[in-house]
């Protein structure tokens, strides 16, 4: 894929010398970051990156506008932190933090700051994977009944980190992504062999709720590398080995017969499942530069990765505790959803937010804070939707509508995203831009007609029509909508006069009228301190 965003990598080392290698072939390395002189020298000479030892010349240039980060555990949550205040996207290998609640303060900044936050949960890229989870929707497995996976190898021993969150990530997040669910509890023994203080084999039992029961079994002291995920369904099989070459995913129709009251195994030779080539690195790097492009949320959202983070700590907990059971406790949201609501996977509703009734939102949307959705609304995919904005019964915000603060929908008005749709035409392709802008109020059972920009406080009467851009503060009325007067900032409308200028009855506030324009007239001072009306464009 092309793409325009300049990419600096934090940390090109062990892991990150492969982002380093993977950017730089996609044509958007920019920067390499990392205190290590020799690597340093080996990216100029080898990449010809920018490249410098502390992160500041990485973030004080204009021109980078991602940064992936792999450098050591410990220093995720605060090296995201700094980037995200200063307005860059980012990717984070795992884990993202050390801590959940440290991952939950990042994903609530990257929601404040409007930046992209993703996680190199790298299995969710892999073929095999993804193969799996279709499976599993359509059934091919049958009920899936068990999971067992094996992450094993000798070295690379670490200190900052024991096994547990090392390996683990990988499988925990492979595993949350197949089945949807988090599990309710976990159970983990482990041993420290290497160093008293550091786990370096540890064997994690995860119940959930649907029956399943998941055996997650890592160590970096193995004699062989090993890399195996098996799942155990009514009706097959299946095996995901990433160290076979020709036979990664397997799919085996093994059956079990009752024979004379007993349980005879039938063994099946197994059915090699083709996958497309192509490094799972390579789709996760450019899966990160296609959601800077389209703000998008990641499919590997911080989102997600804090709920790796919590089964985690879990498992950290009911390690400490010699493998008593763990609960894995969800945090309870900062937005509130009536018991009836869906909200998908991948969703992002900011604090103070209320969801009712029967009320619907996809993976993919976001909602700022202190939004007030009413009974039976839709949010659609990639949907943007600001902070304070009330939606009213029966709306649906169709993918390509944008709206900004403090917007609101009355109840039963329509959004459209084709102008031309048929039921047996398929045109996700050509969905239309609508932008309603800042203040803008939209009456009941109104319409607006993809591809118009409604201005700031407009007002939309109700029943109306629209079908092409509004100005900021039209008043619009009919079918086809056409502009009968100007509205106040404060909801009021204007007084229909002849006069360059005109003040709202019940605000005070000042407009110029020039042309087809209204703007709010900022009072401008005079050297003694008196003031007289000077027409500008109020700010946004």
């Amino acid at each position: 894929m092309e793409s325009n965003a300049n990419i600096a990598v934090v940390g090109a080392g062990y892991w990150g010398k492969n982002l380093v290698r993977n950017f730089h072939e996609l044509g958007t390395l920019r920067w390499v970051c990392d205190p290590r002189p020799e690597i340093l020298k080996g990216a100029k000479e080898m990449y010809g990156a920018c490249i410098s030892p502390t992160l500041d010349a990485v973030l004080q240039d204009s021109e980078v506008r991602g940064v992936a980060i792999a450098a050591p555990a410990a220093q995720h949550y605060e090296l995201a932190k700094e980037c995200l205040l200063r307005g860059k996207d980012v990717y984070v290998e795992k884990p993202l933090a050390l801590h959940a609640d440290e991952g939950e303060q990042l994903v609530e900044l990257a929601n404040t700051q409007g930046r992209i936050l993703m996680v190199g949960h790298i299995l969710e890229y892999h073929p095999a994977i993804l193969e799996l989870k279709r499976l599993i929707l359509q059934g091919e497995l049958g009920r899936v009944q068990y999971i067992y996976s094996s992450r094993l190898n000798l070295g690379k021993l670490r200190t900052e980190e024991n096994i547990l969150w090392s390996f683990a990530p990988h499988d925990i997040s492979a595993i949350l992504f197949l089945l949807d669910e988090l599990p309710n509890r976990v159970s983990t023994h482990g041993g420290s062999y290497l160093s008293s203080q550091i786990p370096d084999t540890t064997l994690t039992t995860c119940d959930f709720k649907s029956g399943v029961k998941a055996h997650i079994f890592v160590s970096w002291l193995h004699p062989f590398k090993e890399q195996k995920l098996a799942i155990v369904g009514g009706k097959k099989m299946a095996v995901f080995d990433d160290m076979e070459r020709d036979r990664k995913l397997v799919l085996y129709s093994h059956r079990i017969d009752w024979i004379d009251r007993q349980p005879v195994a039938y063994k099946d030779d197994g059915q090699v499942v083709p996958l497309p080539s192509g490094e799972p690195l390579r789709k996760e790097c450019e899966h990160f530069l296609s959601c800077i492009e389209t703000r998008n949320a990641p499919r590997t959202s911080g989102r997600s990765a804090v709920r790796v983070l919590q089964v985690l700590e879990a498992c950290e907990q009911s390690l400490l505790q010699k493998g008593s059971p763990v609960q894995v406790e969800k945090p309870a949201p900062k937005y509130y959803a009536h018991p009836s609501a869906i909200i998908d996977e991948g969703a992002e509703i900011g604090p103070g937010t209320k969801v009712w009734h029967f009320s619907h939102i996809m993976s993919g949307a976001k909602l700022g804070s202190n939004c007030n959705l009413g009974q039976n609304v839709v949010v659609s995919p990639e949907c943007t939707i600001g902070n304070n904005v009330k939606i009213q019964n029966n709306v649906s915000i169709y993918t390509g509508v944008e709206l900004e603060d403090d917007v609101f929908c009355g109840p039963s008005m329509v959004f459209t995203n084709v102008t031309n749709p048929r039921s047996h035409v398929v045109r996700k392709h050509e969905y239309k831009r609508t932008l309603v802008r800042r203040g803008a109020s939209i009456g009941a059972n109104a319409t607006v007609v993809c591809g118009a920009t409604l201005g700031r406080y407009c007002f939309i009467g109700a029943g109306a029509v629209v079908t092409r851009d509004v100005q900021d503060y039209a008043l619009m009325v009919g079918v086809p909508a056409e502009r009968i007067g100007w509205m106040c900032y404060c909801g009021v409308r204007l007084e229909d006069t002849v006069e360059p200028t005109v003040t709202c009855s019940a605000c005070s506030k000042s407009y110029a009228i020039i042309g087809e324009q209204c703007v709010e007239a900022i009072p401008a001072y005079t050297a003694n301190g008196s003031h007289k009306g000077h027409p500008t464009v109020a700010a946004a």
